[in-house]
């Protein structure tokens, strides 16, 4: 992968600039910078510990789950994902993180016309309300699926469930933000950032976990993995 194919990694990085320039101008408070400090010690602290264990493995079929729709209405991963089609899913955290607004908006217009054109459709979840998803629907006008993960049972699923540390949390609610306002089941649970790629029988054929929930995965990685396993899969086809 080159310079040119980090175009997440990019945005991120004049994010953190901007914020720097808007600290010159405007110092934070001290309850945000207490914030900052305690959730860059947690990005510190899953990052050290690494992917989770018993995070799903390629080769294993995802069950159906309960999601819920951007209007509330119940329905299922399997019903989000065409009939017959692989599938990219990506799980995110919530409408108020701004490196999943960078993730989604970059998926939308970089991702979603390559997989278009394979054919595979792409799904994204998350634990917050289905009043913020369609509100992060509307901001970013995606064409994708769009779901609540009540209860994180699909993520949970995967193994990519997270919490904050005590103080963390406490200190992010300080400053303004309670994860369990925002959630459909009002916890403070969040998923790790993660891609998978199912295959048309719903089998995962691909993952990419950040424990560092400001990293992504890149379009051309996913584009990439989805090229490489359709070769992987012509090779074994019979002649």
């Amino acid at each position: 992968m080159t310079d040119l194919d980090l175009i997440i990694a990019a945005q991120v990085a004049e994010y953190w600039q901007r914020e720097r320039e808007l600290e010159r101008v405007s110092p934070p408070s001290e309850a945000e910078r207490r914030a900052r400090a305690a959730t860059a010690a947690e990005r510190h602290r899953l990052t050290a510990d690494g992917v989770p264990a018993d995070v799903i493995k390629p080769g294993t079929t995802l069950s159906d789950a309960t999601l819920l729709d951007p209007l509330g209405t119940e329905t299922t991963l399997y019903q989000a994902i065409p009939a017959g089609q692989p599938a990219v899913i990506v799980f995110y955290r919530g409408a108020w993180c701004p490196f999943c607004n960078i993730a989604l908006q970059t998926y939308q217009e970089v991702l979603l016309p390559q997989l278009q054109s394979r054919d595979v459709a792409l799904v994204r979840v998350s634990p917050q309300k289905t009043d913020g998803s369609l509100t992060m629907k509307q901001k970013h006008g995606l064409t994708f699926s769009v779901l609540s993960d009540p209860g994180l049972k699909l993520a949970d699923q995967v193994g990519v469930v997270m919490h904050l540390s005590e103080v963390a949390r406490q200190a992010v609610i300080d400053a303004g933000l309670n994860f369990a306002a925002t959630n459909v089941d009002g916890s403070s649970a969040l998923p790790m950032p993660t891609v998978l790629i199912l295959d048309a029988e719903h089998v995962v054929r691909w993952i990419k976990v950040n424990p560092d929930w400001t990293e992504r995965s890149e379009p051309a990685e996913i584009v990439a993995a989805l090229d490489a396993l359709k070769l992987a899969a012509e090779s074994l086809s019979p002649r």
